[in-house]
């Protein structure tokens, strides 16, 4: 038995689209389970509803397809929710007899015992989630005819728990839609705008009535046209970051077997001002309400007020409907690289408080655009948050994603207690118009006079820490500055002007020698201890950041008491503007 495991996003979106084709609306719920009682675990039996065969060919061995059954414990307890116990699970093949011969060869598959047109599968344990069971090997019966169809039952059975029945149905022949690949110019520039003039055929054995086009396009992508037998959403719960626009067309009419079709006015794919990286998806099957469910994934979805989108040419009259053949090769897609640039720009913040006190801090940065930056195939974070803790401060509460490292950025074993710096990885992907917020806790351990540290976005890569895409590196680094002097205006990265900085940090950075080469904060030589000192370092070679600006040691407690009484009348004033400026 196999436990299922997570993919990637990108993975993830296709291969949600594949299963939909592959199941052709697949039921994992089975039939209604008797009502238990509440300790009696009750397991689920599912897999594809139908599933096509090839049809028996007139000379060599047929074709064959495979069947997954899976099995679904409901538990979320990862630790306590699986059952021990052994299990039985039963296949009624009588239904298929003469139409489909079956195999229980799937690699991985339990002991199983074929008896006519019974098979009889032992197994043990059940983990909580969604998991394979067997996996079915079946061709076309020979001398069965197209068109021919049975089902066959599965049925579970273990001491103190209870199985859900499922049935799946396989059908000889079938529609098999092909996508075919379109030649796609994929170096763009903003703005620009190319046809897509969806191709695809039917190389089946029977017609497929009315076709659903399904088209993906991630955040910098746009097709401006909104026809009215399609739907649209946006975010959909199968890739979330992506910002993905997902489109579903219900083409009518018969596509015969052995024809080709192609759409009677192509659509226009346009690359917009916050293209970067981008992906297109491209996929057909039969359509069917079954089918849209599916493919909605739970999502909501608003129709088109424009034209119709057609296929041509195009067969009219009924045709029957069936599983696809050939799920596989039902789906295109293709990347693009949109010359364009994203402006990261850092914020700090400005915070005072006497000796012993604890103080919040809302540091991070703002991607300032025009473009969106997303790694959707690698996955691999976007960007890295790199903060310094001003001296005379220790950090006490941080952000979930921010790991504690060295001075000098290296990996830090110790994560509990205080750190000199912090590295915060952004996901795979960061919107135009959004960044990172990254509220701190931090105690003030020695009241200082101006004590800073510096807040840089960069690249995950310390020895490497330059954005590509990013054009103003002047205002990747701010400061977050404990009991400033003056009005705390260079606390953040950027001025006005709306041209999103300087171009130079407030205080600039010492350097530092090279560090060694790593991703921030994941390897390198580990020190332990929490010595709360900021290093200072440099700020544009990788090396450590700043973390002082003018400091002096308050000499008093009575003295930081007045200090910080005066600083916060206007820090708590500006302090939000200061950081967004």
């Amino acid at each position: 038995m196999t436990r299922s495991t997570p993919r990637t996003v990108l993975h993830r979106a296709a291969g949600s689209l594949a299963a939909a084709g592959l199941l052709a609306a697949a039921s994992l719920a089975g039939a209604a389970a008797p009502a238990q009682a509440a300790d009696t675990p009750v397991f689920t039996l599912g897999g594809p509803a139908e599933t096509a065969l090839h049809p028996y060919p007139e000379s060599g061995e047929p074709k064959s397809s495979t069947v997954g059954i899976s099995l679904n414990n409901p538990s979320e307890d990862e630790e306590n929710g699986g059952f021990g116990g052994s299990f039985t699970l039963t296949f009624d093949l009588s239904g298929v007899a003469g139409v489909a011969d079956v195999k229980f060869e799937g690699e991985g598959n339990p002991d199983c015992e074929v008896t006519g047109t019974k098979a009889v599968c032992e197994d043990w344990g059940i983990w909580p989630g969604l998991q394979d069971a067997v996996d079915l090997v079946v061709t076309a019966a020979d001398g069965s005819e197209n068109g021919g169809t049975g089902t066959i039952k599965v049925t579970g059975e273990a001491d103190g728990a209870t199985f859900t029945p499922f049935t799946t149905r396989l059908t000889v022949g079938g529609p098999d839609l092909v996508m075919e690949r379109l030649p796609f110019k994929t170096e763009l520039t903003p703005g620009e705008k190319q046809q897509a003039p969806i191709t695809f055929a039917n190389r089946g054995t029977r017609d497929a009535d009315g076709v659903l086009l399904t088209l993906r396009y991630s955040r910098g992508l746009d097709i401006p046209q909104r026809y009215s037998n399609c739907e649209y959403t946006v975010d959909d719960p199968g890739e979330p970051d992506f910002g993905s626009t997902t489109a579903l067309c219900s083409v009518e009419g018969a596509f015969e077997a052995g024809a080709a079709y192609t759409l009677a006015t192509p659509l226009t794919l346009e690359a917009t001002e916050r293209a970067y990286y981008d992906t297109f998806l491209y996929r057909i099957e039969e359509d069917s309400a079954a089918q849209r469910t599916a493919q909605r994934a739970g999502a909501a979805f608003e129709r088109g007020t424009g034209g119709v989108l057609k296929a041509v040419p195009a067969k009219k009259g009924p045709a029957a409907r069936s599983a696809d053949l050939d799920p596989y090769d039902n789906q295109q897609d293709v990347d693009f690289r949109t010359k364009n640039t994203a402006d990261f720009v850092a914020y700090g913040d400005d915070v005072a408080g006497a000796e012993g006190s604890f103080v919040k801090a809302d540091i991070g940065f703002r991607n300032e655009g025009p473009a969106w930056i997303g790694h959707i195939r690698s996955g691999e974070d976007v960007a890295t948050v790199d903060f310094t803790v001003p001296q005379g401060a220790s950090v006490t509460s941080k952000p979930e994603r921010c790991r504690a490292v060295t001075a000098d950025g290296k990996y830090r074993e110790d994560q509990t207690s205080p750190a000199p710096r912090y590295v915060c990885n952004t996901s795979m992907t960061v919107r135009d118009g959004s960044g990172l917020d990254l509220p701190f806790e931090l105690r003030v351990d020695k009241a200082m006079v101006g004590a800073s540290g510096a807040v840089t976005v960069r690249n995950i890569w310390l020895q490497n820490p330059e954005l590509p895409f990013d054009p103003k590196p002047g205002n990747n680094t701010a400061y977050l500055v404990l009991n400033g002097e003056g009005d705390g205006s260079d606390s953040g990265g950027a001025t006005e002007g709306g041209d999103g900085g300087s171009g130079e940090p407030s205080t600039p950075p010492t350097s530092s020698p090279d560090p060694e080469e790593s991703e921030s904060g994941t390897s390198g030589s580990t020190t332990s201890g929490g010595s709360s000192a900021g290093t200072a370092g440099g700020s544009g070679d990788g090396g450590g950041l700043a973390s002082t600006g003018s400091i002096a040691l308050i000499a008093s407690g009575t003295a930081a008491a007045a200090l910080a009484a005066g600083l916060v009348l206007f820090t708590a004033a500006r302090r939000r503007a200061a950081r967004h400026s």
